[in-house]
């Protein structure tokens, strides 16, 4: 029996599809969302309005489409990748050109019923991309120059088109992920080390530009590193959010100073406290313990999704699992580094606790496709 007669013939049906399901993965991600409820609902003073009962409704939402596409054979996603790919990369091209402004940014398409960030569906359709490459490349050729140079452009043509809006963290984002599945494909470890020697003569370049005609990053990117180097040296300006952060963050202590107590977010020292900045809301109510308490749920996420991919048998179902488990990765420790002062503010939300759609909504479809391969694996 061939593996795709097999693979079709041990395919569940009907409700034995829902009892499949990677539960425990589920109860964890409620989990998370219902701490984000919890910090909304705190930040908001006590009220469910506006962030919190917002919150809820999206995550139904996502809740509904990731069943759905879980319900989906992990096949039929492998087979459509390439037309995520394109829409995804056509939905950049539109914000290039006719995008709508937000706070100094083109990030968005105007929908009039919503605002449309397709730098968010990127995130996901250039890991499955990305990994459908590799189910269909032999696995001799996965070293070689040519067919490495081609995922390669793949993942440089959103990420310079999402640097252009600008949005730094997530084509750090969309490079670091879709790296992460050429490596886990087998690529060999020099195209990485050439990699990193190369980024740290970007670096070098960035920094010589500064001032000049040829400048790489926008004033507002540079302010943002000054800060992350030498908050202190403009407290009441550009190091005014992450000294507010660390305040909130230390003053926390080990057990938080109580729910609906933390004064930097009450008083509205602490900026953004319901998006970038709510896991220091967090620290700051919760203390040590909350904090870390959130960390460890994030951690069983991904400890949970890489014995999920140790037991796929075929390689579309390991590699966008194990992708879509960096890119949730990727969410939660940038965010974390950056409220603690140990990165640069690049704007990257609290994945399922920070407050909006379209971030949550592109990870619960991230968390469908590893349950789609979870309940379709061949049994």
């Amino acid at each position: 029996m061939s593996y795709l007669e097999y693979t079709v013939k041990s395919v569940p049906t009907g409700p034995r599809k829902i009892l499949l399901l990677n539960w425990p993965l589920i109860l964890l991600l409620i989990a998370v969302a219902s701490v984000g409820f919890l910090m909304l609902y705190s930040v908001a003073g006590g009220e469910l309005r506006p962030w919190a009962i917002a919150q809820m409704k999206r995550f139904g939402l996502g809740m509904g489409v990731m069943i759905f596409v879980a319900m989906v054979p992990i096949w039929f996603w492998r087979n459509v990748s390439a037309v995520g790919y394109a829409v995804a990369l056509i939905l950049l091209i539109i914000v290039e050109l006719f995008g709508a402004f937000r706070m100094g940014a083109q990030r968005w398409i105007d929908l009039g019923f919503m605002q449309l960030q397709p730098s968010e569906l990127a995130k996901i359709t250039v890991v499955m991309f990305i990994a459908a490459y590799y189910d269909w490349l032999p696995a001799r050729k996965t070293s070689h120059p040519l067919w490495v140079a081609i995922p390669v452009i793949f993942i440089l043509a959103p990420t310079i088109l999402v640097l252009k809006q600008p949005d730094l963290g997530t084509a750090i984002l969309l490079l670091t992920a879709g790296g992460a599945v050429m490596f886990l494909a087998g690529v060999h470890w020099a195209y990485f080390a050439a990699v990193i020697t190369g980024a740290v003569g970007l670096v070098s370049a960035v920094f010589k530009s500064r001032g000049t005609d040829w400048q790489l990053i926008k004033d507002y990117q540079f302010r943002r590193i000054d800060t992350f180097l030498d908050p202190s040296s403009d407290p009441l300006g550009a190091g005014y959010h992450i000294t507010q952060a660390k305040i909130a963050m230390g003053s926390g202590g080990w057990a938080g100073k109580g729910f609906m107590q933390g004064t930097q977010s009450r008083l509205n020292f602490l900026p953004e406290k319901h998006t970038d900045f709510i896991f220091n809301t967090l620290a700051e109510e919760f203390g040590f313990i909350g904090a870390i308490s959130l960390l460890l749920i994030y951690a069983l996420i991904i400890l949970f999704c890489l014995f999920a991919a140790l037991n796929m048998k075929d390689r579309f179902s390991s590699l966008v699992t194990l992708g879509v488990a960096m890119t949730f990765f990727l969410f939660f420790s940038v965010n974390m580094a950056m409220v603690m002062g140990l990165a640069p503010v690049v704007g990257v939300p609290l994945p399922l606790v920070s407050y909006g759609g379209s971030a949550m909504l592109i990870l619960l479809i991230g968390f469908g496709l590893i349950q789609s391969a979870h309940i379709h694996r061949p049994r």
